[in-house]
Parts: structure tokens; sequence; C-alpha cells
């Protein structure tokens, strides 16, 4: 690994009051571009550790992903000599992210209104289910309620009438861990110019409502709520997977122009002159039969003929691939995005790379996920935390170990 890899936040100090993963997600953000992020885990550690399987040799893989780049130290928050050592290391930093239910970080008396009379500048930024205001505000939240009162359960799946489904992928969890590090970034940027910190605020519910821009467009405008569409695109046609001789692709034709060229790569030009199909508009209208006439002419040819042949012809295409095939694709292992990183107990382990890259401050994953309470003592010794604090707070992470 390069040594001059620091990243753009360089010099930036993050505290992590944060489980499982949309705050976990923001400070790997920020840790991956270079913020030194200290996560701050309860006696018994981040409940992630505990989502096994699977494990890498006894670590959760799940904590391994979402805490990578970070320092970890481990405080009990329901001790007075915790919570000093807490404050201490707050006076000292610039972000605080925290994904507690409301009320909580007040209840131990470190609300925003009492930890910026200690830092001023401090940004505190706040992720919760629903958002600190509003009638949901003392809800709690996770991925799957948020996708489904977001409305994105409502257009995921195969096709209407069907079983609704989530998506694959945690989406709300992740994209607000992504909301809050680009919010704390442009509150840091105010801060620079004048010194003022502030707090930011953003929750589930709100990312999963950001993921439904164009089938809101469509709501907003017409009066009616999309559907699911399985693969298929709201708003242009054909724009979705098909199948083939031997598997999937997705095909791209999200305008006039790439729909004509699609055509004659498929040998289907008669398609083009259809009173059904000769409009974007129309396709839409009679997207079914589309894809019915569509698959036709392409389940005579495997994935790889019709990839290589739109390659060729510069038409927008690409194969359906697992998370393991992803994993191993040259696109991927060129952008950095599966890299190998140095666990302190594993050695040598594999996670993924940041999706961001900067020409001049290079950000990179430098370091494993820390054991429970790995760096505690120099992380105490680093923010000046008095000797027989120190000590204390060691000898219970020493006994939590061998216990």
């Amino acid at each position: 690994m390069r040594e001059d890899l620091q990243g753009p936040l360089k010099g930036v100090k993050v505290i992590e009051l944060a489980h499982i993963m949309a705050g976990p997600i923001c400070g790997l953000m920020l840790a991956d571009m270079g913020a030194d992020v200290i996560k701050v885990e309860k006696e018994t550690g981040d409940d992630t550790r505990r989502m096994v399987p699977p494990d890498v040799g006894g670590e959760s893989a799940a904590f391994m992903m979402m805490n990578r780049n970070k320092r970890g130290i481990v405080l009990n928050l329901k001790q007075d000599a915790d919570r000093s050592v807490l404050r201490t290391m707050i006076a000292q930093s610039d972000i605080l992210i925290e994904n507690y239910r409301k009320g909580t970080m007040e209840r131990l008396g470190m609300g925003y209104e009492e930890l910026k009379k200690i830092n001023p500048g401090l940004i505190y930024c706040e992720i919760s289910g629903f958002g600190r205001t509003g009638p949901y505000a003392e809800r709690g939240g996770f991925d799957l309620i948020a996708q489904g009162m977001s409305g994105l359960m409502s257009i995921t799946g195969e096709g209407p009438g069907r079983a609704h489904v989530k998506s694959g992928a945690p989406v709300s969890d992740i994209t607000a861990g992504i909301l809050a590090a680009m919010g704390v970034l442009a509150a840091y940027t105010h801060k620079l110019k004048t010194g003022e910190g502030q707090k930011v605020d953003t929750s589930l519910f709100e990312a999963g409502i950001t993921q439904t821009y164009w089938q809101s467009a469509i709501a907003l405008a017409t009066g009616v709520a999309p559907e699911p569409m399985g693969s298929a695109h709201p708003l242009n046609a054909p724009y979705q997977a098909f199948q083939t001789a031997d598997g999937w692709i997705t095909v791209g034709a999200s305008n006039q122009a790439n729909w004509e060229r699609f055509l004659k790569l498929i040998d289907a030009e008669e398609l083009a002159t259809d009173e059904r199909f000769v409009t974007n508009e129309l396709r839409m209208r009679n997207r079914l039969v589309l894809e019915e006439e569509l698959t036709r002419f392409l389940v005579v040819k495997t994935s790889e003929d019709w990839l290589d042949l739109f390659e060729q012809g510069g038409f927008p295409a690409g194969p359906v691939l697992n998370v393991k095939q992803m994993h191993e694709d040259p696109q991927t292992l060129a952008r950095e995005m599966v890299v190998e990183v140095e666990h302190s107990r594993l050695g040598s382990t594999k996670t993924l790379g940041l999706p961001v890259k900067f020409s001049i401050t290079p950000g990179a994953v430098k370091q494993g996920a820390p054991t429970l309470g790995e760096n505690t003592e120099e992380v105490l010794r680093e923010f000046g935390i008095a000797d027989h604090l120190s000590q204390a707070i060691l000898k219970k992470t020493r006994n939590k170990e061998t216990g």
C-alpha cells in the first residue's frame, strides 16, 4: 500500500457512536477518505459482531466490512467516568456520529446543546429511523420498515399483483449512511468558512424516499402510484434484463438512437416501423408485448455472443453477474473495488474498496476492522486522558477479553 494514500480528510477526527449499519457506513465513508474515525463500542461490542455466520476466523464478516479503516475503543456510557472520558474526546474532535434512539444522548448528558458548549465547532450527525422531528420521531427504524414505508417495496418485484419484495441490498441503510456523510462534509465546509458547528439530521425513511425520484415524478405528475416492473424502467423501453440462450443480459436502449442501433444489431429492424414501437411513449405503452418480441430474437444466441456484438456496435449492455462474479470482474479489480487489508488478528483479509477516486489526495482502505477495544490504550493516550481513568477503562476491557 502506498504511504501517500492519506485521503482528503487527513487530520479530521471523528467519534463514531453508531452500531449495525447506517451510522457505521457514514463513518466508513469518512475513514476511507482519510479521517481518523474512532469507533466507541459498548462492553459487549457492536451488535454486528454477533451477525454470524459467516465469520472469518471467529470475526464477524459483516462487522469487518462495516468497520475497516477505523480504530476501536470500549466505553461503558452508563458510568460517569467513561462519560467523562468521552466528553474529553468529543471536545477535541471535529465530528460526532450517533444513531441511538431519540433522547438517548440527552439522557447521557451528551445531546448537541450540551456538547456544543464544550466544542462550538462540533459537527453532530444524527442518523435515525425517521428523523428527529415529525410524528414518527420517537420510533426506532430498520431498513425493512423504511423500504416498506418509503414506497420502495411497492415498486420492487416482478409485477403488479405479485408479493411485495424488498431490495436485495439494504438500500435505505446504505443510502442513509452516504447521505449522512454528504451532510457532514457540507457542514464541515461551512465550519471551515465560519468556525461554526451544527447538527446534521437524516434518516432511513428519507433515504428510502430519495430512491423513488423517477416513481415520485410519475406519481406527482399523474396522481397514480407506479407499480413494480421487474427489471424494466418506468420511463424508457427497452431498458431491462432479457433472457438469452444461456442466461440473462441487460440492454439499455434508453433513447431513440440506441433503440434503432439495438434493432440493427439483433437483426430486428422490422420492429422500427411497427406502429406499436415507433416512439418511446408507444414502447412504454406496449412494453410487455415488446418484451416478448425482443426475447424471440435474443434467445437464439448466448449472452457472450450478444455482449461481444453489442460492444463492437457501441450499444450499452452487460451481463447479470452474481456477487462473486462481480468481485472477480476485471473492471472491479481495475477500480480497486476489492482490496486486501491487514487485520491485526487474522492477517490479510479482503474487503470492498473506496468508490470515489481523488487525483491529488487519494483515499484508501489501509487497515482491517478493530478487534473489540483494540485501540483503547493508544486513543486514550492521544487524547491526554488522565492516567487513573485510562487504567480503569483498560482493566475493564482486558477483563472482558479474558472473560
